[in-house]
Formats: structure tokens, sequence, C-alpha cells
């Protein structure tokens, strides 16, 4: 039957921070068919958020099936399967037993606050930047698996060891779908490795002195591979047996990817949970001198790595959810435009959401959410307007750190994320950012990604040339506000960060406990 059916499709499992996603796409690069499936969200205190993997795990099964069934084809008619994930969200498992030793920390918790305080009063936040490429912080893995080995009992025994295994979530999807305990394969890519901390940017293998400064046994680390070539086949237990597992990275280096930015300058911006903004320098490293990070931004095969600067924001789309869940103002997340919409402006409200500190380009573990110019006169719709308007606030930060970095001023800003639906935020996002935002008719941009990746491995698709001829404009916004109104909200934006900052102390964290 293998022999008979030629493969038409790629499959690319998307495994976020809120659900699990499985799509299908054809050589067009168009959706097939999808399947979602949502994971429990747990937070057992104040800053902490974790996920189950074994939840995690059967959510990929019950998708991958689902996507099968709605697409009415079999295993033997993908080409390959690709994986792209939530990046520092970290897990700690036995070999031996497939068991986590401890939920999965996710990339939003802030738990490691204090350690990381310390150390940067110690040593600077710059440390290991220019080996690792990132700063000192809680944002990635390094401190979560530190966190893990030190507190939950017997699990630094373990890993010293040689019986437990470290993974992002690629690594522990990968790890399952080629058959966990028995025979399955321990790999990460470029991409996820260098968002833990762990990894010399420039030769792209374990950095033995930062893991020796933070007691991380080498032992439990995956081996680093590229982001495009097949790791393994699918295992009995994964629906997908014998079907290549070809392409891995990131998610936000995936959205890149799937939005065709491969010329160096070239830059994304995926509104999802969080946003984040990636920019394409070319085969060499940029060190920032504005708050961004150095990242891989993919590696296909036995190519020379392409990077990329990043600016990470915490809380974007979340920030809606917040409003829905936690305040009850929404009933549904679609319900904040139509607010927004019933006023001009945010009243001069300005929401600053450091729920867990600020990313890019302030590293501030030190800051806490902040609502300010509230007046008799603000009422819900303006607080939704205000919503809108702080993730386009956060974006224009960070295009303002690469225009600085990169000495190139952007033309255009390509877009993706489920928020890009929205029409007043993708016009305030333009208006800020002075260029054109434009929005691709396939926004699952993530989950295409890691499809090209993992079809460039084994020639479903030749090259790079066919992700950029796939690639099509849906809709674009223009620029409307003027030059001095843009800075004066700019301006009122800036001195409403200035009001998070600095308040994270002693009595703050006897509140949280």
């Amino acid at each position: 039957m293998a022999n008979e059916e030629k493969p038409q499709y790629v499959m690319a499992i998307d495994e976020g921070t809120t659900s699990t996603r499985c799509i299908i796409f054809d050589h067009a690069g168009q959706i097939v068919t999808t399947a979602q499936e949502e994971f429990t969200q747990i937070l057992p205190k104040a800053g902490w958020v974790e996920h189950n993997p074994k939840e995690i795990w059967s959510a990929i099964r019950i998708t991958v099936g689902d996507t099968l069934a709605r697409a009415q084809i079999n295993r033997h008619q993908l080409a390959a399967v690709g994986i792209t994930n939530q990046r520092e969200t970290t897990v700690v498992w036995d070999r031996h037993t497939g068991e986590p030793v401890y939920n999965a920390i996710v990339w939003q918790d802030a738990r490691t606050e204090e350690i990381v305080s310390d150390l940067i009063a110690k040593e600077g936040a710059n440390k290991y930047i220019d080996r690792v490429g990132v700063p000192i912080s809680t944002y990635f893995s390094a401190f979560r698996i530190k966190w893990i080995l030190d507190n939950v009992p017997g699990v630094r025994e373990r890993a010293e060891a040689g019986d437990l295994y470290f993974g992002n979530m690629n690594t522990w999807v990968l790890w399952n779908l080629t058959g966990g305990i028995n025979g399955g394969v321990h790999i990460t890519d470029v991409t996820n490795a260098s968002r833990t901390m762990l990894m010399n940017i420039r030769t792209l293998q374990w950095d033995e002195g930062v893991c020796k400064d933070l007691d991380i046994p080498m032992s439990v680390l995956p081996e680093i591979r590229s982001s495009s070539e097949v790791y393994g086949y699918g295992a009995k237990n994964s629906l997908l047996i014998d079907t290549p597992i070809a392409g891995i990275l990131g998610d936000q280096q995936a959205a890149t990817f799937g939005q065709a930015c491969f010329n160096k300058g070239q830059a994304k911006n995926t509104y999802g949970t969080g946003n984040f903004m990636l920019m394409n320098t070319g085969e060499e490293p940029m060190r920032s001198s504005n708050g961004l990070i150095t990242t891989v931004l993919y590696q296909l095969g036995g190519q020379k790595p392409v990077y990329a600067l990043e600016g990470s924001v915490a809380v974007t789309g979340s920030l809606v959810q917040w409003l829905r869940d936690n305040l009850g103002i929404i009933s549904s997340s679609s319900e904040v435009e139509e607010l927004a919409s019933q006023v001009e402006d945010a009243g001069g409200t300005y929401i600053v959401p450091a729920f867990s500190g600020l990313y890019a380009p302030y590293w501030r573990t030190d800051a806490r959410g902040v609502i300010v110019g509230l007046t008799r006169y603000i009422n819900r719709n303006h607080i939704a307007r205000a919503v809108l308007e702080s993730t386009a606030f956060q974006s224009a930060d960070l295009l303002d750190a690469m225009n600085k970095d990169s000495g190139v001023t952007l033309q255009e800003l390509r877009v993706d994320g489920g928020m890009t639906v929205d029409e007043i935020l993708m016009q305030f996002q333009a208006d800020l950012l002075g260029v054109d935002v434009v929005r691709p008719k396939v926004t699952e941009t993530t989950a295409l990604g890691a499809a090209y990746a993992a079809g460039l491995a084994v020639g479903f698709w030749d090259s790079t040339q066919d992700v950029i001829d796939n690639w099509a404009e849906d809709k674009r916004w223009s620029p409307r506000m003027d030059t001095a109104e843009r800075d004066r909200r700019m301006r009122l934006w800036h001195k409403a960060v200035d009001r998070t900052l600095n308040w994270v102390d002693e009595d703050t964290r006897v509140l949280s406990e």
C-alpha cells in the first residue's frame, strides 16, 4: 500500500502554550484540515505556570488521529511530519519509565526570579551573552532545569546517575513519537537549543562552562541537530508508523520561516499568547545593544545557520484572556474588538501587563503590571481599547530596538497569529510603527514553517524558493497617524512603563507565597 500511494501532504504538530494543534498542508502550502485540543493550565502559586506533559502527549495523539480522519487520508500519504513548539517550557523525565519527574514549567513561569536576581546582582545580566546570545533571565530554560534538580526530592541524584532526560516540548514530543522508552530519540534542534541559555551560539554545541556554573549535568541534555533533517520515524503508539519526523523549529522561528523571511533585514511579528518579533540578520550572529536577544533562526541540514534578533513580549493575547477570565469584562475573546470599537481611543488609559516582569527590550524581573491614567470617565470600552493598544505599544518598542541594532529601517512588517484578525489593533500597529503591516493569506505560519522544514528535508519541496512562491498577501494596513501624535502616544506609554519598575521586593514576595 505504501508503495502505491505517493505522499501528497505534510503534517505539522504545533505544541502551543494553551493547546496542541495538528495541521495538514498540501504542496501549495494550503491548509487541508486542522484539529485542536486544549490542555490544563496549572497555576499552583502566584507567578507559577505548569503543564502536565502526559496530558500534552495524549492531546497530540488525539489531534493526529483527528486530522487524518478529517482529511480522509492515512499515514502513507504524508511525506513527513514537522514539530513546532512553545520554546523555553521545560520538562525533565525518567528515560527508563517515561514518567516526568515534575510538571513541565512553562516559559511564562517566574518562580526562578529570586535565583536570577541574585545571580545578576553578583555577576551582571550579560555574563554569558557573548557565548549564548541571551542575558541571564527567568525566561530561559536553564534556571527551570536547575529549579527542578534542586527542589524535587531525589531528582539531582537521578540526573547525575544518567537516568533523566531534559527537553523543551519539541524534545518531549519527538521522543514519544519515535517510541519513548522503546527507542525514542533524544534530540533537539538549534533553534530550541538557543533558547536554553546553555548552547554556544557560534559552535551550536552545549557550553560546558555555563552548565558547570549552573550545576546542570550535561548527560540530561539532548543531542543538537539542524532544523531540517530526518531525526527518526513514527513508532507504533504514534499513529504515524514509519513516517519521517523531519523538521523542528521553535514556534517563533517557525513563523518567521513560514513568512518566507529568508533575506537579511526581513522581519515578522507573531500575535499570540505573547508577541514575538524576529528579524533575519544573516549567517553571523549580531549582538544587540538595545535589549534584544540573539537567536538561531534556522539551519537547513548541513548548511550554515541563519541568525535573528528577537524581541519577546510575555503578555499580549493572554491579556485578552485575563480580561475575560479574571475580570469578567468580556465573555469571549472576540468581544474585545467590539467593545474597543465603541470609543475613539483609550481615554488616556494605559495598561502595561508586566505580570511576570518585563521581557524585551527592558528585561526587568522586578516589574509588575499597572493600569494608569484612570479617571471616572473611563469605562469598560476604554479598558478594552487599552488592552489592544498595549499589544501595539509593546511591539513598537521591539521594532524601535531592531531598527537601532540593525541600522536598517524596516520597510514593512509581516504579521501572523490569532490577534491579526483584529482590525483596530492592526491599524493602530501600523500607526505606531509608521510602516505597512502585512498579513498573509495563510496565517497559520508557525505550523506552516515546521511543515516546510520537514518537507524540505525529504524533498517534498525543492528549496526555500518554493516557500517564497507559496507566500501570498491577504491584507495590508498603512499608517494614518501623524508623527507628532505617534511621538506623544509613545512618550506616555514609556511613562506608564516606568511605573511598573522596582515593584518586587521582600514584601511582595511574601504576599505571593
